[in-house]
């Protein structure tokens, strides 16, 4: 079965390195799923989006990505988001708190922004957002 590299790395760390056989993420245009051999391309994750990517084990590695953007090249894909999260390491308790606390302050920008990530958290998490 053919494989891609894939590199995901967040500002503070690489989150996962590895053969996986697809990649689905949520970018600026929309959910974009990714195979071997796909076109080269450069994508913005979207804010509170959620990657996928199934390894060459057949697990799905999920992961709360938060703005960034996807590469895909002849070598592989690079994730490289500003903060994500693995969704076995997501606090869902502290995301719907999070969540709350952005909702009551209402049309706030950075409220806004903070709302999303925790939407993405909950999603990436298998909640309801």
């Amino acid at each position: 079965m053919a494989t891609l590299q894939v590199e995901l790395v967040a500002v503070e760390r690489t989150i996962w390195s590895g053969e996986a056989t697809m990649v689905i993420a949520r970018t600026t245009e929309g959910e974009l799923g990714v195979l071997p051999g796909h076109a080269p391309l450069l994508g913005e994750l979207a804010e509170g989006g959620v990657v996928t990517v199934r390894t060459q084990s057949g697990d799905d590695l999920v992961v709360a990505a938060h703005g960034g953007f996807l590469s895909v090249t002849d070598r592989g894909v690079s994730i490289l988001a500003e903060t994500a999260e693995i969704s076995g390491d997501i606090d869902v308790e502290r995301a719907r708190e999070a969540l709350r606390r952005a909702d009551d302050a209402g049309d706030d920008p950075d409220a806004r922004a903070a709302a999303r990530r925790a939407q993405g958290r909950l999603r990436a998490s298998g909640q309801d957002a």
